[in-house]
């Protein structure tokens, strides 16, 4: 799925062009001049593809009297959250090292000490559900949020597709405004494609009886923007 939206287009007296490939000087086809109207299109795309698989987010802390004691219960609960979820990762579970912190104290209650980590991951979309259901029920574990990822492939082929429909729609744009001006040629310059890029879809956390469909979250997204100048005659 995709969508445009035009940006304003400018005509400016002819002007002279020098090109080059280096990155990440815009792409020019090569050293000419322009003996006409110069026109700047600016042309914004924007699609979606299909996710194959999802990044996952969990928090995990313990608290208790003291460092010690908040780290014991952490290593205890992270024991059994590695249980219940390196099974349904496709790859190994990411850990870093815990952190620990007083809570509480005064008219919060009484003083705490919390220590807590992160487990990050993917999850197939076979085990989406199961791993959102195994992290509600793990205690001391909270859902942080899923990320929608494509495939390779899928992400090539969106990207692909959206410089397609940008460079068709600024030749349209540049014929109709030629013709608007009387003139015939419609001759492509300059493409810029600086401004390219890629969104995986965060879905926030949430919990209900009937489960997750992982095809109810957000798609992978792509947005693609070129600055396209013509020449006209």
């Amino acid at each position: 799925m995709t969508s445009r939206r035009w940006g304003a287009a400018k005509v400016a007296v002819p002007v002279f062009f020098s090109f080059s490939f280096l990155a990440p000087i815009p792409l020019r086809a090569a050293e000419r001049v322009c003996n006409g109207t110069l026109l700047q299109i600016q042309v914004n795309e924007r699609g979606t593809s299909h996710s194959d698989r999802f990044r996952f987010s969990l928090g995990l802390d313990a608290e208790n009297a003291n460092k010690d004691a908040a780290m014991t219960a952490l290593n205890g609960r992270l024991a059994e959250a590695r249980q219940a979820i390196q099974p349904l990762a496709l790859r190994r579970l990411t850990i870093p090292a815990p952190r620990s912190y007083p809570v509480g104290g005064g008219t919060s209650g009484p003083r705490l000490e919390r220590a807590s980590t992160t487990i990050t991951g993917e999850v197939s979309r076979d085990n989406y559900d199961a791993l959102i259901q195994a992290a509600g029920r793990l205690p001391g574990v909270r859902l942080r949020g899923m990320t929608s990822l494509a495939s390779s492939d899928s992400r090539a082929s969106l990207a692909d597709q959206l410089l397609k429909q940008a460079l068709e729609t600024g030749q349209r744009r540049a014929q109709a405004t030629a013709r608007a001006l009387g003139l015939r040629k419609v001759e492509l310059l300059l493409i810029d494609q600086r401004g390219s890029t890629q969104r995986p879809m965060q879905m926030a956390a949430r919990k209900e009886s009937t489960g997750f469909r992982p095809g109810e979250a957000p798609k992978p997204s792509q947005s693609l923007t070129l600055k396209l100048d013509y020449c006209l005659r």
